[in-house]
């Protein structure tokens, strides 16, 4: 095996990314990761950091940046500094929120606050970082976390299957609109993740049944499944993609009756 070749594709040296939503979760997986392939990587996130049901080692590379991303004022400041002076290669735009209730039950409220959460801010940084993004002499990425949700129906997540199928659609969008521009726009579908979001929508009973109807019978892992997609779509093996959306989800998309 020619090790040169590996690291020369896979290699994040010298690289800066954002990640949303990276404190806990599929967000804390996939920085930590990349940050180990050797990326500097900066955590956008309300919260620092967890060590909470942690499995894996934490890379003094991730830097944790504690701020609200709905306030898209502060956002766009906020990228600025950042990028100022070590530019900007990717970003993902992973965090999210959802919780459940029936769709006959949602209010005003909570669908404007999961779609500023879910949609407008994972656009509006998208546009944040175009900039950078455009400058990067790696070709600038953007991978946006989308979910199973915005392919299958759900109960009692309604407002979220519509944010993420949202997801899809500007990821799309974007790719084709900024082919010509240096930048590269996928995005990742996760299946079911063991993180504490899955415990949130999810009992015991459903999970049981979730896991049965997936030909890989088992949750998938944060850093270990969800990670490694995330980062062949930022090295240069995925210099000639874009526009895809990329499930990992043990195979539920698969699944026929």
């Amino acid at each position: 095996m020619n090790t040169a070749i590996l690291k020369q594709t896979f290699s994040l040296e010298g690289r800066v990314g954002i990640v949303t939503g990276a404190s806990s979760g599929i967000g804390r997986g996939i920085a930590h990761l990349l940050a180990a392939a050797g990326a500097k990587i900066y955590n956008f996130s309300r919260r620092p950091t967890s060590s909470e049901n942690l499995d894996f080692i934490l890379n003094p590379n991730v830097e944790d940046i504690q701020i609200d991303l709905t306030d898209l004022d502060r956002l766009q400041r906020t990228v600025n500094e950042v990028c100022a002076a070590d530019g900007l290669d990717f970003l993902i735009n992973n965090a999210g929120i959802t919780k459940r209730v029936r769709a006959e039950d949602v209010d005003q409220a909570w669908w404007s606050a999961i779609h500023k959460t879910n949609v407008d801010v994972p656009f509006f940084l998208a546009q944040n970082c175009y900039p950078y993004l455009t400058r990067s002499k790696h070709a600038g990425r953007v991978v946006n976390i989308s979910s199973m949700a915005a392919h299958l129906g759900f109960a009692e997540v309604t407002p979220y299957c519509s944010t993420k199928a949202a997801i899809t659609g500007i990821t799309r969008g974007l790719a084709v609109e900024w082919a010509g521009n240096n930048v590269l726009v996928n995005s990742v579908a996760p299946g079911w993740i063991q993180t504490n979001m899955t415990q949130t929508v999810a009992d015991p009973e459903r999970l049981s049944k979730i896991i049965g109807r997936m030909p890989l019978h088992r949750y998938g892992h944060p850093q270990a499944d969800v990670g490694p997609m995330v980062w062949f779509l930022v090295s240069d093996a995925a210099r000639y993609i874009t526009g895809q959306d990329f499930a990992v989800d043990g195979g539920a998309l698969s699944y026929g009756f």
